[in-house]
């Protein structure tokens, strides 16, 4: 039987455990995937310590985004894919070793791409893909500025707007992801903790104020962010890394005729799915140009998620964290 890690109470990663876990047989439209890898970011040890505004029913299995086999089928899924290599993504199913998932979310997986790098691509490449180009409509030559740059989300912003001919500060908290921000592309990273740090952001615009913020951490950085907006600035509201989500005064808006724009990927596949299916197909075609490359910092067995999600949960790991399992003998 397969295992995976099960979260009976929320909590930090000392108290789940890694348990016999079986999936089932795919029903109708659904395909059980062996998987060899998943991501595992942040925001999912903020979901499994019960601290994310999202809360899963207990118990569960933590994580969202993995790369597999598939190998088995139900009704109405052609059998050819039986062994085919998927990048996925499902709320609640990644870090085991087996899930079963819609068929129409289990993606092919090009032949360039490995598997550890699919565990990572689909959720925070498609989550940023959809803020620029479908929420804030980013124009080549506008200017964008990614807080938490160093992050998964982050570090996919700054390589999707560049790809789409956009200029890009990053924010980021340390040197090491400041450094990674630079890597991806940034034209310019700036220190998310100075006490200066507007004036550090227009600096880094040659004294003007951004077309666009992409917002993955909420809490104090958003509204020092909004009020450095141009006017018909965009503010992608991504999630809230920091911890807490934040109140902004809404003359802000009226004043710089500036949007607060919400990003959900998962509800945005729920009412577009095809176009979303669009987005990570076009993403692909990126990643076969050389314009898009997730970056690896640590890979662990599934025996060690424990170490796994406590690295994850400090949050100062510049790149992303994957937990492996062993492909059947």
């Amino acid at each position: 039987m397969s295992r995976a890690v099960v979260i009976r109470a929320f909590g930090p990663p000392s108290g789940f455990s890694l348990e016999e876990h079986d999936p089932g047989v795919p029903g109708p439209g659904r395909v059980r995937i062996a998987i060899r890898a998943a991501g595992i970011s942040y925001v999912d040890v903020l979901v499994a310590a019960g601290l994310y505004q999202l809360k899963p029913t207990l118990p569960f299995v933590p994580g969202s985004e993995f790369s597999g086999v598939i190998e088995a089928v139900g009704e109405g899924v052609d059998p050819a894919r039986i062994g085919e290599r998927v990048l996925g993504s499902a709320f609640g199913a990644a870090i085991g070793e087996a899930c079963v998932i819609p068929a129409k979310l289990a993606l092919p997986l090009p032949d360039a791409m490995d598997f550890v790098t699919a565990s990572v691509f689909r959720v925070s490449y498609a989550t940023a893909y959809h803020a620029l180009v479908q929420r804030a409509r980013l124009q080549p030559e506008e200017t964008v500025c990614v807080l938490g740059a160093g992050g998964a989300v982050g570090y996919a912003a700054i390589e999707v707007a560049k790809a789409l001919g956009a200029r890009v500060i990053g924010s980021a908290s340390t040197a090491d992801k400041r450094a990674l921000a630079t890597r991806g592309g940034a034209d310019a990273v700036i220190d998310a903790a100075s006490p200066s740090w507007r004036d550090d952001l227009k600096a880094a615009n040659a004294g003007k104020p951004v077309d666009v913020i992409v917002d993955p951490v909420g809490g104090e950085a958003t509204e020092p962010a909004f009020r450095s907006l141009a006017w018909n600035g965009r503010h992608l509201v991504i999630g809230f890394a920091g911890g807490s989500i934040p109140r902004l005064p809404v003359n802000l808006a009226l004043l710089k005729g500036a949007s607060l724009i919400g990003v959900d990927v998962r509800q945005f596949g729920n009412y577009e799915h095809a176009l979303a299916e669009a987005n990570v197909q076009a993403l692909l075609a990126l990643f076969a140009q050389g314009k898009l490359h997730p970056p690896i910092a640590r890979t662990y067995p599934i025996d060690d998620f424990v170490a796994a999600m406590e690295e994850a949960q400090r949050g100062v790991t510049a790149g992303r964290i994957v937990i492996t399992m062993a492909a059947p003998q």
